[in-house]
């Protein structure tokens, strides 16, 4: 008999409900829910740097979206059941911390705040913490440095305090009101069993080790000295933050009658905790040790696992974005690294620059155009920081650069250019795994671009000189959360054990490598030098050498590959 779970993936702009087959890991039906408020899902000001949502869009677009996706599933299999679901999983973005009452109600549903952005969910792309960031970062220095060395040696604007500690200073009334604040990842599957009180709900590892210091080590969060001494009032927000955090293997709770009536699902299953969309993405890609698994989209994030019963103690590695025991698979550390834009940088200049307008701007257009251009071609080299440097700089205020433009410089040698940038960003990441022994023995893609854009794909195989395979999902974070349920519901109730055993019936690869070329890959090696040269001197304090040479050598590079 037929057994299902679902996978929830809460992203910047929808809410996506996956039904997937336990056996196999087909993926019956789908369904995505746009959030209403905002734009796009996004509640924006004139201030760049602030993006938050309304916690109202989780709760309608679970329903929602859920209701429509075993609609669909009855129309597509004949025998489906909704009593043949075993579990649910949850994936969201993050850090996206909300701030909440003492019984766990967002304030945002509080009439004296349903308006203000400060009351509501502050997205991960919420920058508005740098200053804040930084403050943290210093005192780290100081008081705590190895709770830096855990997460690459600088806090971000993206994580948890910085945002807490930002509304402290802004929005002084929404933090009074806060009794404590949630990450998304770790309130919605609160929500869904009716564990939202402080105190019931368990956090995730995943978003409490990434993106708020958590380690089991030192006692959980920071302690209340070094918070204290950010500010007194953090103090009190530290004990009532929870004393243990959890992996993906764990049980949130099981859905609550109210729950299930609303969606038409069984109610008592279980409900996996939380984690966030990336590091599912990576378990729906088959993540296993050596494997890097590159998520690409907007931005991208790469996540990679080691042992953390090996032999040989894995080092604090410079520029990562956290290792976290437990993060991503249960006995195994997490490796987070990832550059904060990719696809938005190809948007950018598809929709604020928008060269040849509509007809010959678009990014078909372009990327017709850019595949007609041999590596080296353009002259062009850029610098793929246009909304900061995740890693390795963790650097927000750095920003993008376009190198070697002429008066005959066209819009497809600029948007193959943009392309490189951002393979030569992925390069930068391999090799600092690589730096500190974690091997990469193969990069597995997933997400849109991966899956639409064979010139993309095609350039980092040769810029990486490695072959780019493609998972064989295209939504391998919803299948993550989903694998994740039948994890939690156990052999017993038809699901799975262990995540290697569920990964290995319910994940693959598709058929498709993108290979290097040798030729390609040799012109790139060399393009490389003259990127991590402007990488250093830009993004770096400690580069003394001179950059009389780049534009030269780009010259001459475009005149060997010219012909």
């Amino acid at each position: 008999m037929a057994r299902y779970v679902i996978g929830l993936d809460f992203g910047t702009n929808t809410v996506r409900t996956l039904i997937v087959d336990v056996a196999n890991g087909k993926e019956v039906a789908t369904a995505v829910w746009p959030y209403r408020h905002g734009k796009e899902g996004v509640i924006l000001t004139r201030d760049p740097h602030l993006a938050r949502q309304h916690p109202a869009d989780y709760v309608t677009g679970t329903e929602q979206s859920i209701r429509s996706a075993l609609s669909r599933a009855r129309r597509a299999v004949k025998r489906f059941r909704t009593a043949d679901v075993i579990g649910i999983g949850v994936d969201t973005t993050g850090s996206t911390p909300l701030p909440v009452d003492a019984s766990g109600r967002p304030l945002a549903f509080d009439k004296r705040f349903a308006k203000n952005p400060a009351a509501m969910a502050w997205l991960w792309k919420d920058h508005t913490g740098v200053a804040e960031a930084e403050e943290i970062t210093a005192l780290a220095q100081q008081m705590r440095p190895h709770y830096l060395a855990k997460c690459g040696g600088r806090y971000s604007s993206e994580w948890f305090f910085s945002k807490i500690l930002h509304c402290l200073r802004t929005s002084a009334e929404v933090f009074r009101a806060a009794y404590t604040w949630v990450e998304i990842a770790d309130w919605i599957p609160a929500m869904l069993t009716g564990n939202e009180t402080p105190g019931r709900f368990k956090v995730g590892v995943c978003a409490a080790g990434h993106k708020a210091m958590y380690n089991d080590t030192w006692g959980g969060y920071p302690d209340e000295e070094f918070l204290g001494s950010l500010d007194p009032a953090l103090v009190e927000l530290r004990r009532r933050l929870a004393p243990q955090a959890h992996t993906i293997q764990e049980i949130a709770g099981r859905l609550t009658p109210g729950w299930a009536k609303r969606t038409g699902l069984p109610k008592d299953i279980p409900v996996a905790v939380g984690a966030f969309d990336a590091h599912l993405g990576g378990v729906g890609a088959g993540i296993a040790p050596g494997t890097l698994v590159k998520i690409i989209g907007t931005s991208t994030c790469d996540m990679m696992v080691a042992p953390a019963e090996a032999e040989k103690p894995l080092a604090d590695i410079p520029g990562l974005c956290g290792i976290v025991n437990g993060s991503i698979l249960p006995g195994y550390f997490g490796l987070e690294a990832g550059q904060s834009a990719v696809g938005d940088i190809f948007n950018w200049f598809v929709n604020y620059v928008q060269p040849g307008g509509a007809r010959l701007g678009s990014h078909e257009a372009l990327t017709r155009a850019a595949g007609k251009l041999r590596p080296g071609q353009s002259g062009l080299l850029a610098l793929d920081w246009n909304n900061g440097n995740r890693t390795i700089l963790v650097d927000q205020r750095l920003t993008g650069l376009l190198l070697g433009q002429t008066l005959y410089t066209t819009p497809g040698e600029i948007y193959r250019a943009l392309i490189e940038s951002t393979a030569f960003g992925a390069m930068v990441i391999i090799n600092r795994f690589e730096e500190y022994g974690v091997k990469v023995e193969q990069v597995v893609n997933c997400g849109g671009i991966a899956e639409k854009n064979p010139l993309v794909m095609q350039i980092y195989a040769d810029v990486t000189g490695r072959p780019m395979k493609i998972s064989r999902s295209g939504q391998t974070c919803a299948l993550g959360a989903a694998i994740a349920a039948a994890v939690v519901a156990g052999s017993t109730a038809g699901g799975y054990d262990t995540f290697a055993v569920a990964q290995t019936a319910m994940t693959g690869l598709r058929a498709k490598v993108y290979k290097p070329d040798p030729a390609a890959h040799a012109v790139y090696e060399r393009l490389y030098v003259l990127y991590r040269q402007l990488h250093d001197c830009f993004g770096t304090t400690a580069w003394r050498g001179n950059c009389h040479n780049v534009m030269k050598d780009l010259l001459a590079l475009r005149a060997e590959n010219s012909h």
